[in-house]
């Protein structure tokens, strides 16, 4: 046991010294993020094949996947598409139900497919003579397909405890890599402070919201990987290290919706299993949080000292002169309103999937694309869409009364309700995690050493 745990933090290391590395060669040679890319398909093509999936290979794969989605279009240039991300996630999930199938109890999330059909359908008859149908539609569903499709597979499948945590790690590593990349390529900070608004050069020249959410996933990682793999103090004091340095990064993009997201599903996670344990494990989890505590409070005044305090304002939702901001949403609001109001107007059809770009600038007269799914399929498809929301909501509820196995459940159902509701499914991460809440985890029996006879 002792050579087992060893052997499982050492190779724990190497995957961190690896993504390290390879977040480092990216950031001075860029031309190698699309063979990051590529290499990551073809090796998990071959695992998965090699092995015919036997201990889920495809949904590690997936799960790799859908943490290095942001970091491969960062880097990966123009030859890779811009969902690919979602496509591979979808292509190693279909693999994994060629291999293993689906449970007969998923009727559910079938039934969501189907309720998507009609959107498309109507799309084709609503949205203007010039727009490309085929991208509209694609860009608008490939999220909620990817949701869709992971749920089939993912629907009461049993898995071990071990592998849990493995698809923990498979979450944590493309973050790392991307986390060194940005420390290389980001400026100064104080550089390229221009207010209290999301900060594209503190993102490494991308989209904060979504380097914020990509982050949000290795810092939850981290904080599971302090609690459950704690008892090395070098591997604690290497994750608490990690987990500063993601968060710092995740700060200083100043988005703000995938850092309360990160907190939010780590206080969750932190709940849920400190319920679990013994009391006496339950003092020495105290100790960690106060230490993780610590850790965070140093943190933030980093962040606070290297922006001159304007993080503070930001997250105060004041603008750099202390004034505070009307609009604590930017904007979100005014879009989710005129969605509703879509819907309000279109029950039964909606307007169609990708219209409501187009619907809204006929209306009012604003070019912006949707930030949050939730009002999107209510608008985009109507009722159907009403009636698609309502098992997403309500199936891993149920499924959760009859098995209770899975900690992070609340977790991964938080971390999809919350994404979506700041940043649609621009990204394949709140429809993959989502998926994951709906995994049957397996403890294994503790192995017991039998008494030895006593012979009369």
């Amino acid at each position: 046991m002792l050579k087992l745990f060893k052997n499982y933090n050492k190779r724990y290391l190497q995957l961190i010294g690896l993504h390290v590395a390879i977040g480092f060669a990216i950031y001075l040679f860029r031309f190698l993020g699309l063979f990051y890319f590529l290499g990551s398909i073809v090796f998990f093509i071959l695992w998965i094949f090699q092995s015919g999936n036997k201990q889920n290979q495809a949904l590690l794969a997936a799960a790799y996947m859908t943490a290095g989605e942001v970091f491969y279009r960062m880097t990966g240039g123009s030859l890779i598409p811009w969902e690919a991300g979602k496509y591979s996630v979808i292509c190693f999930i279909l693999i994994g139900l060629f291999f293993s199938g689906t449970s007969r109890k998923s009727a559910p999330y079938w039934l969501y497919l189907l309720l998507l059909i009609p959107g498309v359908l109507y799309a084709a008859e609503t949205l203007n003579f010039d727009t490309n149908v085929r991208k509209a539609v694609i860009f608008n569903l490939s999220g909620p397909f990817c949701l869709g499709i992971s749920a089939l597979y993912c629907y009461d499948r049993k898995i071990s405890k071990q592998q849990f945590h493995h698809l923990i790690w498979a979450l944590l590593m493309p973050v790392i890599a991307l986390g060194v990349y940005l420390l290389f390529y980001t400026p100064d900070t104080r550089e390229v402070l221009n207010g209290t608004n999301s900060n594209f050069a503190l993102s490494g020249g991308y989209g904060p919201n979504q380097v914020a959410t990509a982050l949000g996933i290795g810092m939850f990682a981290l904080v599971i990987q302090l609690f459950v793999n704690s008892k090395n103090k070098l591997i604690f004091f290497i994750n608490l290290g990690l987990l500063m340095f993601l968060t710092y990064r995740g700060i200083i993009t100043f988005s703000r919706g995938g850092i309360f997201t990160a907190a939010l599903i780590s206080l969750a996670f932190i709940v849920m299993y400190f319920q679990g344990v013994s009391s006496k494990k339950r003092n020495a989890i105290s100790f960690y949080l106060v230490i993780l505590g610590s850790a965070i409070a140093i943190t933030w005044l980093i962040s606070s000292v290297r922006t001159m305090g304007l993080i503070d304002l930001r997250y105060a939702n004041k603008d750099a002169a202390g004034r505070i901001k009307e609009d604590l949403t930017t904007g979100r609001q005014e879009l989710v309103t005129s969605e509703l109001t879509f819907f309000m107007n279109n029950p039964v059809m909606g307007i169609g999937v990708g219209k409501t770009k187009e619907y809204r600038e006929e209306k009012l007269d604003i070019l912006a694309a949707s930030h949050n799914e939730i009002s999107r399929l209510l608008s985009e498809h109507g009722v159907f869409g009403l009636i698609a929301l309502l098992i997403l909501l309500a199936a891993p509820l149920f499924y959760r009364i009859g098995n209770r196995k899975n900690y992070l459940f609340y977790s991964f159902y938080g971390f999809w309700f919350l994404t979506i509701n700041h940043s649609s499914m621009r990204v394949a991460a709140p429809a993959f995690l989502y998926a994951l809440a709906l995994l049957n985890v397996m403890h294994e029996p503790k192995n017991t050493v039998p008494r030895q006879q006593i012979s009369q």
